[in-house]
Order: structure tokens, then sequence, then C-alpha cells
């Protein structure tokens, strides 16, 4: 009589199962971080976003050396002039980078193959703030350019000194704009909310602290806008300092903290 014998199944408790993923290499954080940054220039809105930021910035260089008081402007001023447009765009830019997987429901591709969700988050964010100074780079060559046919065309005296310390200011102010977006994206996981909120809720704060005249003492510390000014101006002293780090707590950190939150416990339909 012949007996055939079943092979053993397979162990199928939980612990069985995940058993062979213990211990195996998760992706590299250098590999997450490219994907994130990419990300932010391969969607549609994206590079729609970032080729209106040029265009803006492009015009505002344009109209400035043509019928602006360029006169004694210099190459630095006008680089500072330069950055105006990109603080309004690079926060929305920031903001998509948070929403656009919830938005095109590919947060469970995202989380499926890096299940740790906080090192996509640290991801985005180092990302924004090596966009921040692709951007300042890219602006800085334009504004060069820009001066160069200038003064090439007026015949006049050049200006092209170079402070290293208006160009870290600038750098900062550039990353508070996109890391604030980020921070709002984060927090409301849907890009309109996001987008109108980020953008009326400041003005609604300044008007408010404006009208009660009781707030104005406390303006400079919880307004992000009236704090940043003298960063742009480059009289940066140690009150103006205080001001513009409890305005960042404010308006990047406690977003930027509530948001994490939300993305590590958010159940992903």
């Amino acid at each position: 009589m012949t007996t055939t014998t079943t092979p053993a199944s397979a162990p199928t408790t939980p612990d069985a199962v995940h058993a062979p993923l213990e211990g195996s290499p998760g992706i590299p954080f250098r590999r997450l971080l490219e994907v994130e940054r990419r990300k932010i220039v391969d969607t549609r809105s994206g590079a729609w976003l970032l080729g209106i930021t040029a265009l803006l910035t492009a015009l505002t260089l344009a109209v400035m050396l043509i019928w602006g008081e360029s006169d004694g402007l210099g190459f630095m001023g006008l680089l500072s002039v330069a950055t105006m447009p990109l603080s309004l765009l690079l926060p929305i830019l920031g903001i998509l980078t948070a929403t656009t997987e919830w938005s095109q429901r590919t947060a469970l591709v995202t989380f499926t193959l890096e299940p740790r969700r906080g090192r996509v988050v640290v991801a985005k964010l180092l990302a924004v703030v090596r966009l921040s100074l692709t951007v300042l780079v890219l602006t800085i060559v334009a504004s060069a350019l820009f001066y160069l046919a200038s003064t090439t065309v007026r015949d006049g005296p050049a200006d092209w000194s170079y402070e290293p310390a208006v160009v870290a200011k600038l750098l900062l102010l550039l990353t508070i704009y996109l890391v604030q977006g980020l921070a709002f994206g984060l927090l409301f996981l849907n890009t309109p909310a996001a987008i109108v909120t980020s953008l009326l809720l400041p003005v609604v704060f300044t008007v408010a602290t404006t009208i009660v005249v009781a707030l104005e003492r406390f303006t400079p510390w919880v307004d992000l806008l009236v704090a940043s000014e003298p960063l742009m101006a480059g009289s940066m002293g140690g009150t103006e300092w205080a001001h513009l780090g409890t305005a960042s707590l404010l308006w990047l950190g406690l977003p930027f903290a509530v948001g994490t939150w939300r993305v590590l416990t958010k159940e992903i339909a």
C-alpha cells in the first residue's frame, strides 16, 4: 500500500509571516530624499508653479531695471527685489509637497513602500530646504544676468558688491516660506484648504492686531510678516531675532508638529 506524505504547512502566525521582513534593509534615506525632491517638480502642478514663479521673477527684474528707480540699486539690491514674488508662490509649492499624495491618493503607495512615516516627513522637510537653496542660486544667476544686461546697455557704473550676510538672510527667508507652506500642507492634508488658510489667516491676523490697539505691542512677536521685515531690510538685532524665532514657532513649528502627528496617525483609505 502506497502512502503519500503531505508536507507540513507553513506556520501562519503573525510572527512567522513577518519574520522574513525583520532585519531586511529598508529604503535608503538618500533615495527617499531624492524621490521627495523629484515629486516637487515631477507633478504637473509643481512644474507649472515653478514656471510661473520663474516668469514672475524675470518680469519683476525686467520692470525694475527698465521702469524702476534702478540708479544706485546695485546687484544686491536687485537680488532682494527679485525675491519678492517668491514670498507669495513658494509657500504654495511647500503646500503641494505635503498634500499632493493625499489629493492624488498615492499616499497608500508611499507608506506601503516606506511604512515609517516619520522618515517620509523628514525627507519632505529636507527636500524643501534644499529647494530653497536651489531657488536662491537660480535667483542670483538671473539677477546677475539682468544686472549685467542693464549696465551694458546703459553704460553706467556697476555695483557688483557681494554681501554674504544678506545672501544668508535671503536663504533663511526663502526657507521660512517653503517650510511654512509644508507645515500648513501637513496640517490640513488638503490643497485648497491649506492654500486659502495660509494666505488668508496671516492677513486676518495682521488686520486684527492693527485694529485692536492693545495687541499692537505683541504684533512683532506673533506676526511672521512683521517679524520678517527687518530680515529683508538687513537690520536684524537681538530683539528682532527673538521676534522672528517666536513668530516662526507659532506659524511654522506648531502647524508642523500637529501636521506630523496627523500624518503619523491618519488612516489611509
